[in-house]
């Protein structure tokens, strides 16, 4: 798979991308960049208003077939409702991205069980199920490349974040063990690992935004592409900002404690007053 293979021209022919949490964000941008690649789009986010309005822009935009599906991935229905549409109904689809997913800031003690157990199976789950159904397909047609949205959270527990960060640290093994097993196969797996971007993330987690904290923000755009280039290069993880990079491996020269009371001491303080 050439950088063109994914960015330009098509991993399998008559494939198309699906990108899931489509409707804002990174997921947005996702879409945009391959969009303006001139690849056929399937977008998948709960929020069918906002789909039809970004899918009918790409179309114009960029003469693509942008369809899409407003459905609720934490569900089994919702996730069967991805496959059924693309490789259930005949139509191959060569670039899986999996960017749906929450987070939740605070004590586990005082978050809402139902928001846990939701974020889990959207974060968890769904991304698990889906590269599985999809990993499969492509598999049989020796081509394809699946991208997985973890966080710079997955490297390390994250108090106060806890869950979130399991959740992430999940995505980033699942997916590097799946890059060992699938590239005799013809297919690519890459996990992302993006720091603080500029999207929603930080109102829905109930937590205060990159302004308050001394970690760099990035754009989805630049978040985007840069996983969508580490996929065509066919790279197992990519760390979207140097200075994310700088402190996870500066991590590793340490006892693990020492990063985990750190995120303690700094996660603690983001929660936004009032939040549960």
């Amino acid at each position: 798979m050439t950088e063109r293979g994914v960015t330009g021209g098509s991993v399998a022919d008559g494939g198309l991308a699906v990108v899931t949490g489509a409707s804002s964000g990174i997921g947005a941008s996702f879409a945009r960049l391959l969009a303006e690649s001139g690849r056929d789009l399937f977008l998948v986010a709960r929020r069918g208003d906002a789909l039809a309005r970004l899918a009918e822009e790409l179309s114009k935009a960029n003469g693509v077939d942008a369809s899409f599906l407003a459905a609720d991935l934490g569900t089994p229905e919702g996730r069967e409702a991805v496959f059924a549409s693309t490789e259930g109904s005949g139509r191959a689809v060569s670039i899986l991205v999996n960017d749906a997913g929450y987070g939740l800031n605070g004590p586990e003690a005082e978050l809402p069980l139902e928001r846990v157990l939701g974020m889990l199976q959207l974060n968890v789950v769904a991304t698990a199920e889906l590269t599985h159904r999809f990993l499969v397909a492509m598999r049989a047609r020796r081509a394809g490349g699946i991208l997985n949205v973890a966080s710079t959270s997955a490297f390390y527990p994250t108090p106060y974040f806890a869950a979130y960060g399991a959740s992430k640290a999940f995505i980033l093994s699942f997916s590097q063990a799946l890059h060992e097993e699938a590239k005799k196969d013809g297919v690519t797996v890459t996990c992302l690992c993006p720091g603080y971007t500029k999207t929603s993330f930080y109102s829905v987690a109930g937590m205060r935004g990159a302004e308050a904290t001394p970690f760099p923000e990035m754009t989805p755009e630049a978040v985007a592409k840069i996983g969508l280039d580490a996929l065509a290069k066919r790279k197992a993880c990519v760390v979207t900002h140097p200075l994310d990079r700088a402190w996870i491996a500066s991590g590793r020269l340490v006892p693990r404690s020492v990063p985990v009371k750190l995120g303690a001491a700094f996660f603690s303080r983001s929660r936004l007053p009032g939040k549960s």
